[in-house]
């Protein structure tokens, strides 16, 4: 049994539209070149054909992935949430020991873009905050030893 996968209502259309357009644009387009490239008769060095089913595979592969993350999806729509704990889809100001302000975004596993602050419920960073309130100190291993964040303020909003 496969664990809970927690994704934001964004997260799981990014995903469903990625999986519709596998399923119905690009498998078909290939397939349609497989046929092609398999009629024109030798295809033991038809790179048409080769390269074609390694595409196809590649698909599969893919459609298989996002058919289990999207089975084992828990949609949680963070503008929902009234709590005063961190929690999955919190947006987390926090300010560490030299001052400096950071925001996090605890979002699924496949929603993570750290350069937009957001950042995995399964993260050592999303592990060490989530159950955390205001004003409390988290303390976050990094390569470099340690960190320590202060929670500033916890919002509950859409992810965009």
């Amino acid at each position: 049994m496969e664990r809970k996968n927690y994704i934001t209502p964004k997260g799981h259309q990014k995903l469903v539209l990625e999986l519709e357009q596998l399923l119905r644009v690009e498998r078909p387009a290939v397939t349609n070149l497989v046929q092609w490239a398999a009629s024109n008769g030798d295809r033991s060095e038809n790179a048409d054909y080769i390269y074609g089913k390694r595409r196809l595979r590649e698909i599969d592969r893919r459609i298989r992935f996002l058919s289990g993350r999207l089975d084992a999806a828990q949609i949680v729509d963070p503008s929902q949430i009234q709590s005063t704990k961190i929690q999955f889809g919190a947006t987390v100001n926090t300010l560490n020991e030299a001052g400096e302000s950071r925001i996090f975004t605890i979002v699924g596993i496949d929603e993570v873009d750290t350069e937009k602050g957001r950042i995995s419920w399964q993260s050592p960073i999303g592990k060490s905050l989530i159950g955390k309130s205001h004003g409390d100190e988290v303390t976050i291993k990094v390569p470099a030893g340690e960190m320590v964040y202060e929670v500033v303020s916890i919002t509950y909003q859409p992810v965009e």
